[in-house]
């Protein structure tokens, strides 16, 4: 190179512009050398899989399986990957009874939520029911309620919210309720909850759940001998409906089923607990 252009560009004083210092775009994957692409998880592909060890019991393969496609999403500056596998966390963690795995979760979400600036969409009251469900489970009702209300707020707002997500969230919020001995609050959301699932096909497990639920709202209310007319009509009706031939055949009628026999037992419906704690292991077996 020649002192006179050497002269020159150093006389050159104008401020650089991206062009002269941004790297060229990658032919193939149409982004700027030392950008990474956002590349997202197969969500419903997570999601079935998931269903899969469910369907089977296997909770060490499940959380092996969420915490890989944490990993990726993180990976992959999936965010939005994140939030899914954070909910099913959530989910796992509260059936596992993994206290301090599962609020971890619930912060990662909820920081998720606010990154994606997702705080007010449905997204966001499928998290907040989520997390509710599992506060409620490790005894922090208040906190649960909060997050319920938001929910509740954000479904009943929205014009197209499915009937079981409603459903879903009467039903737990009214747990919550009953623990903090608000019962004519709970009792109005069961109502609502049952009159929700009987819109959704194969609903009847859920409305059995409602009636189980309710059964122990009403123990707590009036106690064991004052509410035992109402609580064994609620039992009755909860078997109807687990055995309601419309009720979907599969892992998770297993695990309804599963859930609901140590309820029948405590309240001395011994045969038909065992009844139903066999009729589970034959459908595990088959999965």
């Amino acid at each position: 190179m020649s002192a006179g252009k050497e002269s020159d560009m150093s006389a050159d004083k104008s401020p650089l512009k991206p062009e002269d210092y941004a790297e060229p775009r990658c032919l193939l994957c149409d982004e700027p050398y030392g950008k990474a692409a956002v590349r997202a998880i197969p969500q419903q592909r997570v999601i079935e899989k998931m269903d899969e060890y469910m369907s089977r019991r296997d909770y060490a393969g499940a959380e092996r399986h969420l915490l890989y496609w944490l990993e990726e999403a993180r990976l992959g500056r999936d965010e939005r990957g994140e939030l899914l596998v954070q909910n099913e966390l959530i989910g796992h963690y509260r059936k596992t009874a993994q206290k301090e795995k599962g609020l971890e979760s619930v912060a990662e979400a909820m920081r998720l939520l606010k990154e994606l600036d997702f705080e007010s969409t449905l997204s966001a009251g499928t998290t907040y029911v989520n997390s509710a469900t599992f506060l409620n489970s490790i005894g922090e009702n208040e906190k649960a309620l909060a997050y319920f209300e938001k929910a509740k707020d954000l479904y009943e707002s929205a014009g197209q919210t499915k009937p079981e997500l409603l459903g879903g969230l009467y039903n737990n919020m009214a747990l919550v309720l009953t623990a903090l001995g608000r019962f004519a609050e709970a009792h109005a959301l069961y109502d609502r909850a049952t009159e929700k699932m009987a819109l959704v096909p194969g609903g009847v497990l859920e409305q059995a759940i409602t009636c189980l639920n309710r059964a122990n709202t009403v123990e707590a209310e009036k106690g064991l001998d004052a509410g035992e007319k109402e609580i064994f009509a609620l039992l009755d009706r909860a078997l109807l409906l687990l055995r309601d031939p419309s009720a979907p055949r599969n892992g998770y009628l297993a695990f309804v089923y599963e859930k609901c026999a140590p309820t029948f037992s405590y309240y001395g419906y011994f045969a038909d607990a065992e009844e139903l704690k066999k009729r589970a292991e034959e459908i595990y077996a088959r999965s």
